[in-house]
């Protein structure tokens, strides 16, 4: 990958607190031209450092009050490959990663309630082929949600 530098660096800090700020905006804040803004982070596009953008919608004004993360025993480690495309027809399932310690995979989903949430464990996660336990952690409370610290100079 090439070197992301120091001005790259404020460029991804100033728009990952907002991506809707207009490039004038980050240039004047950055001291260059919004051409130059434009072509770094398009650029940064291009090398997969900015993998998207868009809005973050409360899933609570939804209706799914019930946030959950889940560890999920497969039979077999290797079963990953297939457990994934079987979890991902789950919509309110919204990450899924393969994991060291206690399980083989964590989950997060968002459930409207504890009926919905039974409903998703007992009807949908625990008879994919492979799976052999869950344990089901509710979220009380979300009091940290932030992107990953860019440092700059």
């Amino acid at each position: 990958m090439e070197k992301i530098d120091n001005l790259d660096r404020r460029i991804l800090e100033i728009v990952m607190r907002n991506a809707r700020i207009p490039s004038k905006d980050v240039a004047v804040e950055c001291g260059v031209s919004r051409t130059a803004i434009h072509q770094r982070i398009q650029r940064m596009i291009d090398l997969k450092v900015i993998t998207g953008s868009g809005y973050h919608v409360d899933p609570h004004v939804l209706g799914y009050t019930t946030c959950t993360y889940i560890g999920v025993n497969l039979e077999r480690g290797a079963m990953y490959r297939n457990v994934v495309p079987e979890l991902e027809k789950i919509p309110e399932i919204v990450e899924c990663h393969f994991t060291t310690g206690p399980y083989t995979m964590l989950i997060k989903l968002y459930a409207r309630d504890n009926e919905h949430l039974m409903e998703l464990l007992n009807d949908k996660i625990q008879t994919i082929p492979g799976v052999l336990g869950t344990e089901t952690l509710i979220s009380l409370d979300n009091s940290i949600d932030r992107e990953i610290h860019v440092d700059y100079e």
